[in-house]
């Protein structure tokens, strides 16, 4: 009868599958394995037909390539370090889904923080993230104010750094085919709903607000401009918002919220006393969640590309590490308008034949 021990001592561990045993049992060199495997530059010489072999090879046996090794080898981790503010919002995933896209394209990886505003925090994060051997920075709605380490992209960075590049959208045209779209309906009494003073867009989107509403001749009433507090990624956010606006009991017939969180909340506020959206009051978010389209009723927002803008932010940090191109201190990104059934016509007010014939259009 076998003993444990005997057991034990008969059991063989499997040998792990290297770039060597792959090329002993193909008869060929490890260089042209691995950079078949890796479809590297020097992969473009080797034929067709032994590029198959090999990945045949890979499975059959159940390679499993060695990070470390590689990552040794090369002294490179092909790791970024994500700061975000929030990921589980709508803003924060989606530009941190399309920088996951390019990342895993390309062969990166990469790890996230939160710091939730925190400065601290923010500090800390950074230092230890370098510390485990990332390559660059990609910082989500986070305000940077001193010269990273590292080549860093900043999605909604706004202060001019060195070392930084920003990826900004163009806020005033933002604001004006929000703005001008409110007037082609009639609304002249447009209340505003400021985002939080820490989101690293609000100064930049408000001080925008600001100048296209002097260019166009809207009002911007301080008893109609109301200030979002708290740090809820929520439609949460908007409705106390909206009550504080109705509570004020100033005539108004348009919002135009901060983002589409805090717009669909306002919308709670009013349809809980009485008044009808679009009927009655007529409300304009920013950045096209994908719930926005969802809405009851669905909201007229500005659109902004996150999805793209997190993958244009992955593509330039990786140009940044890899020296390719050259070095931008900001990236424009252009806005879009989506007319939905949250803005209608004022109050009292006719709608012009062209003006109806457009807004069909532009919902269709």
């Amino acid at each position: 009868m076998k003993t444990p021990s005997t057991v034990r001592r008969g059991i063989h561990k499997p040998q792990r599958v290297t770039l060597k045993t792959i090329a002993e049992h193909l008869s060929l060199t490890p260089g042209t394995v691995s950079a078949a495997l890796n479809n590297s530059s020097a992969a473009r010489s080797i034929p067709e037909h032994t590029k198959q072999r090999i990945l045949a090879a890979a499975r059959e046996l159940n390679y499993r390539p060695n990070f470390f090794a590689r990552s040794l080898r090369l002294q490179r981790t092909y790791t970024i370090g994500v700061i975000a503010e929030e990921i589980g919002d709508a803003y924060g995933s989606l530009i941190i889904s399309g920088i996951e896209q390019h990342l895993r394209q390309n062969n990166f990886l990469f790890l996230t923080v939160i710091h939730r505003h925190d400065k601290k925090l923010l500090q800390t994060y950074a230092q230890m993230l370098q510390s485990r051997g990332v390559e660059g920075f990609i910082t989500v709605d986070t305000s940077i104010t001193e010269t990273p380490a590292l080549p860093t992209v900043a999605v909604a960075g706004h202060q001019t750094v060195a070392g930084v590049t920003n990826i900004v959208l163009d806020h005033k045209r933002a604001a004006r085919m929000a703005l001008q779209h409110l007037q082609s309906l009639g609304h002249e009494e447009i209340a505003f709903l400021k985002g939080q003073t820490f989101s690293s867009d609000s100064t930049v989107r408000w001080d925008a607000i600001v100048e296209v509403a002097e260019e166009l001749g809207v009002r911007i009433r301080p008893e109609l401009t109301v200030q979002i507090e708290g740090t809820d990624s929520t439609p949460v956010i908007g409705y106390p918002v909206g009550k504080q606006l109705l509570a004020r009991k100033k005539r108004f017939t348009a919002v135009f919220a901060y983002n589409d969180i805090s717009a669909i909340g306002a919308i709670w506020a009013f349809r809980e006393a009485g008044l009808r959206v679009p009927e009655d009051v007529s409300v304009v978010g920013f950045d096209d969640i994908p719930g926005a389209a969802f809405g009851n009723p669905a909201l007229t927002t500005v659109r902004q590309p996150l999805l793209r803008m997190g993958q244009i932010a992955a593509q330039t940090v990786i140009e940044r590490i890899e020296e390719r191109g050259t070095y931008q201190p900001e990236i424009a990104i252009e806005p879009e308008f989506v007319i939905r059934e949250s803005s209608g016509v004022a109050p009292g007010k006719h709608l012009p034949t062209s003006v109806a014939e457009a807004r069909v259009s532009a919902q269709s």
